[in-house]
């Protein structure tokens, strides 16, 4: 049969509609989502050929209106893991066998559905179930996934190209394999282009996967397998499971072929999850390879020179799209008293304004956060600021969940560099504020870069390039990525690999090679034209 070194197609990032008044794709998308809102569903759990459903059913709801049913999915059991364990083992052979330019097509057909019939719905999706507006569905559930895919075939294509040197005589080989037996993928609930991404670069680098979403991501991640399987995914590649994470973790990291964990999630259960697989390490055939993005507290620091409202701008998006429940969203700024003023009229005029509610309604900046123990756990935030004396609420700070879990986006000023809030994460709209002397600018970069145990994202608004170079170098390791003159979040596949260290997670760049090539194991192969027929070098003569 014909064979060929193969060009992949270029990477491009896909274009973001912007869903304008009166356009086709606006009434597209709101019509859909109108329809799978009317309709409930019974999502199962993947594991091989099979579709498994069980008597625990649970229920999902859109957090904008948690009365309101949109169906159930299957919740399941220790033996589930161990069918999805083996039915990725089962299929392992033939998907490492099967040539890479193939798998390549797979997740390339996968972007172009996503780009085409399946955008709607899966954009859709992400609206109802995780309660994001048009803008952040369609950045995320379809641009940032179409990316993923197409920019990841091209990195794969790289990695296997990179190749040694070779002498006269001889000819050096790079083999890039797939890990020694199954990787476990856990994903979250705030991005389905990440809980898609997970198990899918994996998967491209010829290895098969045991993923378990989060439970209230579940409504998107059966479309995102529904994808998958429209583009030719073979049974087994990739295995959704929905049960609790220690009955997960009790088969998955005691099993001698788990090779490694792909993981996106908080940092608690990262450092717990990277102990138990230390505890078993005895156990299995190789080292496990960890990989993982968690939690993160990110800055905004401005210079006295900054321009105040690019400083507001940077506040009220950075801090409070898809309701601050980014890991990179920012949750702590620093302001100098010179600016502080017109910073401040700027921001509370501009969170101010936001408008709050349901994603069908396209004029709502703001919706709900994504469940009740997450707006408990917001509220009990605000209820310890209200009752501070060394903190106040500038804008914001009111909740309510009697209809869905809406929290007003809340702007603190604290008098105290390590208040609570200044230094904890929270997950939700509130960012809280410290004002600096002006003439403490090294010390509050000082401050910036110790006070928290997390290291994802950070911004230096400045036009003073003296400054800016001075906070990028002081603040080298605060932040993974560091953004200047712009809000901390909106990482671009292909643009800007993202990832943080610290307590924030292993750095390992989602939408670049650096992620791809810790799912393959390489091997070097020499081989040798004409062998020597003689021990003897010529030294001994």
């Amino acid at each position: 049969m014909p064979k060929g070194i193969y060009d992949v197609p270029v990477a491009i990032n896909e274009p973001v509609k912007v869903y304008a008044p009166g356009s086709e794709e606006r009434e597209s998308l709101l019509a859909e989502y109108k329809r799978m809102a009317s309709t409930t569903v019974d999502i199962p759990m993947y594991i091989g050929s099979e579709e498994v459903r069980t008597e625990d059913k649970r229920n999902m709801a859109p957090p904008h209106d948690h009365q309101h049913s949109l169906g159930v999915f299957n919740y399941g059991e220790k033996k589930h893991v161990e069918a999805a364990v083996d039915a990725a083992l089962a299929a392992k052979e033939d998907w490492a066998n099967l040539p890479w330019e193939h798998r390549a097509s797979i997740f390339l057909k996968a972007a172009e559905l996503l780009a085409g019939p399946f955008r709607d719905r899966m954009n859709a999706s992400t609206m109802l179930a995780q309660s994001k507006n048009v803008m952040q569905a369609e950045i995320d559930a379809s641009c940032e996934l179409i990316d993923f895919l197409r920019f990841n075939v091209q990195y794969m294509a790289d990695i296997y190209g990179a190749q040694p040197e070779s002498l006269p005589g001889m000819w050096n080989r790079l083999e890039y394999r797939p890990l020694e037996g199954f990787v476990f993928a856990i994903t979250p609930f705030n991005f389905t282009s990440i809980a898609a991404n997970l198990p899918a670069a994996v998967a491209m680098m010829g290895n098969t996967v045991v993923w378990k979403p989060a439970d209230t991501q579940m409504y998107s991640a059966k479309i995102i397998m529904d994808l998958f399987k429209a583009a030719g995914l073979p049974d087994g590649v990739i295995n959704l499971v929905s049960v609790d994470g220690p009955v997960a973790g009790d088969v998955v990291f005691k099993h001698p072929d788990f090779a490694g964990l792909h993981f996106t999630g908080s940092t608690k259960v990262f450092k717990h999850l990277w102990k138990e697989i230390g505890a078993n390490l005895d156990h299995y055939k190789t080292y496990p390879r960890i990989v993982g993005e968690t939690g993160g507290k990110d800055f905004i620091v401005a210079h006295s020179s900054a321009d105040p409202k690019e400083v507001g701008t940077a506040i009220s998006r950075g801090a409070f799209e898809f309701q601050g429940q980014k890991c990179s969203a920012a949750s702590r700024a620093y302001v100098p008293k010179s600016i502080w003023n017109e910073v401040k009229e700027h921001v509370v005029a501009e969170v101010s304004s936001f408008k709050m509610g349901s994603p069908a309604d396209t004029t709502n900046f703001i919706n709900a956060v994504i469940s009740e123990q997450a707006f408990d756990k917001i509220a009990s935030f605000i209820d310890y600021i209200n009752g501070r004396d060394d903190a106040e609420v500038l804008t914001g700070g009111k909740y309510d969940k009697s209809k869905g879990y809406f929290i007003e986006p809340t702007v603190v000023v604290t008098t105290d560099p390590k208040f609570r809030t200044m230094c904890e994460e929270i997950f939700g709209p509130v960012i809280t504020i410290f004002v600096y002397d002006d003439a403490d600018w090294d010390k509050t970069l000082t401050l910036v870069d110790e006070t928290s145990e997390y290291a994802l994202t950070g911004a230096i608004l400045s036009r003073d390039r003296y400054a800016i170079d001075q906070a990028t170098k002081a603040l080298s390791n605060a932040a993974g990525n560091f953004y200047i003159n712009d809000k901390p979040t909106g990482a671009v596949v292909g643009q800007q690999p993202f990832g943080g260290a610290r307590g924030s997670g292993t750095n390992d760049k989602a939408g670049s090679f650096l992620n791809l090539v810790r799912w393959v194991s390489p091997r070097t192969i020499k081989e040798t034209f004409v062998p020597a027929s003689d021990y003897r070098y010529p030294f001994l003569g």
